[in-house]
């Protein structure tokens, strides 16, 4: 016959946490089972509302328990398994130990939430395995990982039974095993030990989640899975969205990195400071309770009066610092935030020279494939969430914990080890809650939003087509349709705000059963003469003051969760591969005479069709080569390689003998000048367009290069009624030169590469924009800027490329024809026909024009 004694047995219903050189049995028995039961039950919450999909046809296919990782999942179970059964049996032996002996009410306890708690960790791992099979039947990709709540579990359930090693010399363990009932428990202890220890590890591998048999076994029976997709599958989304705290520590680790200004030591020791007072903050909220409480006692024993009025006036002075009650307006935290400005605004400043730097590294290739909106939005809430998570973090995430572990620690420490366990409940049942219904309220929010959308954009689209709608006497129709419009989004706005309600009166719910036992047990011990009433006062006051940033967390939660997300978007900007790298050890360029070459050159854009095909060519020091042939043969791409705007598939180019993907790319480039086809201008004054040719240059030397390219009489009558604000070279241009017409804005580029006067002139379709006189005077200037210099002109029209020292007919990335205009008049070949068709175009636009 098993008889239940007393809840603690000699300790008392409110023994202390520490007795006999350790924990208490009762206390520890208590608190860890009841944690455990809290972390079982909340993971198992957060992992049952997802959807489960009906099983495919094809779900049996999948040979989970058959793979390299199978033994070790099973292992995996069966220790799952016996963790749900050592409650009952460490139950079981303390009853044989000693029969018919009473059986204290917390072991009882321990029994059935340990119980519990395991069940619902061995529950949890059921259900991650069948979402597992569910999203590898229709070919969704999953990370092996286990959920965050059952990794939390086995963790903490290490962690406590590492615990009882703190207990090593008291009499009250079965350290000693003096006795029957202390070798069984300490036997029962050494299981546990090891069945912990094991989950804990076979977590973190996760094998009971290893996809490799569903691979292994696709990819045997059709090596091309692409070829023979469902159409269907094709248009269904691949993978399931990241979870904003996955990789958490990877995450904190890179903001970690902009919390200290590196090389700014007067911000460091800003920094210091403002953790300093971070942490006299977290002081205050201990010393401004206390010190209410030393004065309600003092003003109940009738103190004398100066004692009275000193620990007032010390008190309003610690409020003082501390401010109303949540440290956001005193004078410690309004300190704190005016030091932290500017290291906001240094790390602010970081964040975004290194994505605009990180930007100009990038390739061509993908500048040409962006979206600027899209990557400017990234960089801005990028930022903005580096700065945001930091304040979120640093100060209010953090600062809140620490003041519940606190809490937790003073009330166990000066009042009562129960008092500690009612603060740690209420406030862990209360973050979790406020995390587990804001994650659920989610949902309604954004359907909220995107039927505010809809309903804005139906009103605007009618009032937009107002004329259609009285042309067919539609008004009553569209006012139908936006007060259906209208119910729908109230509607969603209802359950919105609804569900924001219910987290409140949860929240105050929480608080308020705390507050209560709290209160109760407080009120009980004062009536004992073991406490003060001003001790009553202290709980209570600090329960509160506790209650107010918590009040916020949802919105921190909310903040922080949205943050993470944009800091993801801009990681994955920084995480773009530069296609274009300089070599490890690279020189720079030695430039002596300007003589290029290409040796069987190979390049395509993209896999699968080259675009240049063995292309070799040889241009000597101070000639002109021409390319020619129709549009996407290749002509331009030649330029790119020759820029190191792309690096060469295959082949080798050289200047001067040197590979120019050994040499840096900037000592390349610096004798290199380019006269692009499609001129784009900065949003900016055209001298200052201009002198982007070289910084450096005077305002003489902008204006003789602007002469030499032949727009400097047209920039000094610019105020003609198209500049009404400023005048010649101070005339702003407009975003990327919209106000400048197609010959103004290329004429400028010649002005710009005759300013920057390089070793080797790129000129791709550098006159295509002018009008004929126009043309024969910039290819004039161009005649004299080129002379002794290296040349390649790319164009269209043969007649700027007669006097080429060689000329290259491009078709298909190949080269059709070279030789000299002469040459290849001569030869009757592709060149021939496109020279007498250009000759034939100019003779009927001559004879169009004739009166």
């Amino acid at each position: 016959m098993v008889t239940v004694g007393s809840y603690c047995e000699a300790e008392g219903p409110v023994g202390p946490a520490w007795k006999q050189d350790g924990l208490s049995p009762c206390f520890f028995f208590t608190l860890v089972p009841s944690v455990l039961t809290a972390l079982g039950a909340l993971a198992l919450v957060l992992a049952l509302p997802c959807k489960r999909r009906e099983r495919p046809a094809g779900a049996d296919a999948l040979t989970w328990g058959t793979g390299p990782h199978a033994v070790f999942y099973r292992l995996q179970l069966l220790l799952t398994i016996l963790q749900v059964a050592l409650p009952l049996a460490g139950l079981a032996g303390r009853v044989g130990a000693a029969p018919g002996a009473p059986l204290p009410g917390y072991l009882l306890l321990a029994s059935i939430l340990g119980t519990l708690a395991s069940t619902c960790g061995l529950w949890l791992l059921g259900v991650e395995r069948s979402q597992a099979r569910q999203r590898l039947a229709v070919g969704i990709w999953i990370k092996p990982r286990h959920s965050w709540g059952l990794l939390l579990f086995w963790t903490v359930a290490f962690a406590a039974e590492n615990l009882a090693l703190v207990s090593w010399n008291s009499p009250q363990w079965w350290w000693a095993r003096a006795d029957l009932g202390q070798q069984v428990q300490f036997s029962l202890w050494v299981l546990r030990y090891v069945i912990s220890g094991g989950l804990f590890i076979l977590g973190l591998w996760a094998p009971g989640l290893h996809p490799h048999a569903y691979t292994l076994e696709i990819n045997g029976e059709d090596p091309d899975i692409e070829s023979h997709q469902d159409p269907a599958a094709e248009r269904a989304p691949q993978r399931l969205p990241r979870s904003t705290w996955r990789d958490l520590g990877r995450k904190l680790r890179l903001l970690s990195g902009y919390l200290w200004p590196r090389g700014s030591p007067a911000l460091q020791l800003v920094v210091l400071i403002c953790l300093g007072l971070m942490g006299l903050d977290r002081g205050l909220n201990v010393l401004v309770p206390i010190f209410y409480r030393d004065i309600v006692n003092l003003l109940t024993e009738k103190a004398p009066w100066s004692t009275v009025a000193w620990t007032t006036v010390t008190y309003v002075f610690l409020k003082f610092l501390q401010g109303g009650g949540t440290g956001s307006t005193g004078f410690v935290s309004n300190m704190r935030t005016f030091l932290w400005i500017r290291v906001q605004q240094f790390t602010s400043r970081q964040v975004e020279l290194r994505l605009f730097s990180h930007l100009h590294e990038l390739s061509l290739r993908w500048h040409l494939g962006r979206r600027t909106g899209e990557v400017l939005r990234v960089v801005d809430r990028g930022t903005s969430s580096v700065t945001g998570l930091l304040s979120y973090l640093v100060f209010n995430i953090i600062p809140t914990l620490a003041d519940i572990g606190i809490g937790i620690v003073y009330f166990s420490m000066f009042f009562n080890a129960w008092f500690g366990l009612i603060v740690f409940l209420c406030m862990s049942l209360y973050l979790t809650l406020t995390i587990v219904v804001t994650e659920w309220r989610t949902k309604f929010r954004r359907a909220m939003n995107t039927q505010e959308n809809t309903t804005r954009a139906r009103a605007v689209d009618s009032l937009l087509n107002f004329e259609t709608v009285k042309y067919y006497g539609a008004e009553g129709y569209e006012v139908e349709r936006y007060r259906e419009a209208i119910i729908k989004y109230q509607g969603l706005e209802w359950k919105s705000n609804a569900s924001l309600v219910l987290l409140n009166q949860t929240q105050n719910l929480v608080i308020g059963l705390g507050l209560l036992a709290g209160s109760l047990l407080c009120a009980y011990f004062v009536t004992e003469q073991k406490l003060q009433v001003g001790d009553f006062v202290l709980f209570g006051t600090y329960i509160i003051q506790l209650y107010m940033p918590l009040n916020w967390f949802g919105t921190y939660y909310r903040m922080i969760q949205t943050n993470f997300i944009d800091m993801e978007n801009m990681f994955d900007l920084l995480k773009e591969e530069t296609e274009v790298k300089d070599l490890p050890g690279a020189g720079p360029l030695r430039f002596q005479r300007g003589q290029i070459e290409f040796e069987n050159v190979h390049f395509s854009y993209t896999n699968g069709r080259e675009t240049l095909q063995d292309v070799s060519f040889t241009v000597m020091p101070g000639q002109t080569l021409a390319l020619v042939g129709p549009s996407g043969a290749g002509k331009s791409t030649i330029l790119r390689l020759l820029f190191r705007f792309y690096d060469v598939s295959s082949g080798c180019i050289r200047i001067d003998g040197q590979d120019i993907s050994q040499v840096t790319q900037i000592s390349l480039r610096s004798h290199i000048g380019v006269v692009p086809q499609d001129t784009v201008l900065f949003n900016d004054t055209i001298g200052n367009n201009i002198r982007y040719g070289r910084v450096t240059a005077g305002n003489d030397e902008v204006q003789a290069a602007a002469q030499a390219a032949g727009i400097h009489d047209a920039i000094l009558a610019f105020p003609d009624g198209r500049w009404a604000i400023s005048t010649g070279y101070e005339t702003q241009v407009g975003e990327r030169g919209l106000k400048l017409s197609g010959g103004e804005k290329q004429r400028v580029a010649i002005a710009r590469t005759i300013l920057k006067a390089p070793d080797i002139i790129l000129l791709d379709e550098a006159t295509s924009a002018l009008d004929t006189p126009n043309e024969r005077a910039i290819q004039a200037a161009l005649a004299k800027i080129c002379a002794n210099r290296t040349t390649i002109v790319v164009a269209h029209r043969l007649s700027t490329v007669v006097h080429a020292d060689q000329i290259l007919v491009i078709k298909d990335g190949c080269i059709m024809e070279r030789g000299r205009h002469e040459a290849l008049l001569s030869r009757g070949g592709v060149y021939a026909d496109m020279w007498q068709l250009q000759q034939q175009g100019q003779e009927e636009v001559s004879g169009d024009t004739k009166p």
